[in-house]
């Protein structure tokens, strides 16, 4: 059994920090007027909370209204103080604002409003050198929230927001995001489930900042394969029968064995010999964005073990991105 093992990077950042830093209860909230903001669409929904387009009058700019359902306050301080750690970063959505409906008490939270491309449509329209742009650009963010010892929990495409105009990229719903201390066990109910990784669908709580990888893995995959999602279970068993149908059963069981994981009764299926598929074989000459680079990046992230996984940081240093680090004077 090889226990609970640290990440590489990032694993005692939160050690470091004072109790006020960390405490949900030093959050302070300065409630802004509602009557400043007026809703103009809906742009989607969530377990959560509902998101509008709208605009801040005294301004004229465009914001997202982020309307919270009825949760818990700690997880809405919670947003709050994860919003404002990474308070700075060009990749991460400004939090304006946050305002209180006085009648219905219900919250909001007035975020900075970013014009966006459809992920899965713009990458099948632009070139290999642009896609490797913004996988780096999604890498950068990723890292930089690591680095503040913050884990996202649910990297996916409708969470990454890219201008192709600007270029520019961000990652938004910060709402699953959590701290991440070592040796604490968490809430495997988390990430969408085309995303999640093999240690949430075992309910291993002993994760890290690995489980971002392994979305961001299952993302690059669909993305340039032009197959979303790239595992596609019908419930959270069915999905990760699918990941070991295609990653193989040898190296599915010597990670259960080496974490000294049970496996659930229900995976039936799962007894079977699954042999690895060898993803090269899946390409065809009408993907692009598939070449020998990518596919040796994808097989470094998308494995079992998740101490085994790329990390972001490491991720960015795979010969994939020379393109993206030589266009930038960073070799």
């Amino acid at each position: 059994m090889r226990g609970i093992v640290k990440p590489r990077l990032y694993s005692e950042v939160n050690l470091m920090k004072s109790e006020e830093e960390l405490n949900l209860s030093s959050v302070q909230i300065t409630w802004g007027k509602q009557e400043n903001y007026e809703i103009l669409r809906k742009l989607g929904r969530g377990k959560y909370s509902d998101v509008y387009e709208g605009l801040d009058m005294t301004s004229q700019n465009k914001v997202a209204l982020k309307i919270l359902k009825p949760i818990k306050r700690s997880k809405v301080l919670r947003e709050i103080k994860i919003l404002r750690t990474l308070e700075g970063h060009p990749g991460v959505p400004k939090l304006l604002d946050i305002v209180k409906d006085n009648s219905t008490k219900t919250s909001a939270l007035i975020i900075e409003h970013c014009e966006n491309q459809d992920l899965v449509t713009l990458f099948s329209k632009i070139d290999d050198i642009d896609a490797r742009f913004y996988l780096y650009e999604i890498l950068k963010i990723m890292d930089f929230a690591h680095s503040k010892g913050i884990m996202h929990r649910d990297i996916k495409p409708n969470n990454i927001l890219i201008n192709h105009n600007t270029r520019t990229v961000k990652i938004i719903d910060w709402c699953l995001a959590e701290f991440y201390y070592p040796d604490t066990p968490y809430n495997v109910k988390v990430a969408s489930r085309y995303y999640k990784a093999p240690e949430l669908l075992v309910n291993y709580q002993y994760y890290d900042y690995s489980v971002d990888m392994w979305s961001f893995g299952v993302m690059f995959a669909g993305l340039i394969f032009g197959k979303n999602p790239f595992f596609h279970g019908h419930d959270n068993y069915d999905q990760l029968v699918k990941i070991v149908r295609t990653l193989g059963t040898v190296k599915f069981y010597e990670y259960l064995e080496n974490y000294d994981i049970s496996l659930d009764d229900r995976f039936e299926d799962l007894k079977n010999h699954y042999k690895p598929k060898v993803l090269a074989k899946m390409a065809n000459s009408e993907m692009k964005l598939v070449n020998d680079e990518a596919l040796d990046l994808i097989g470094k992230i998308l494995v079992f073990d998740h101490n085994a996984r790329l990390l972001p940081l490491e991720a960015m240093q795979h010969s994939y991105f020379d393109p993206v680090r030589e266009m930038r004077g960073n070799t």
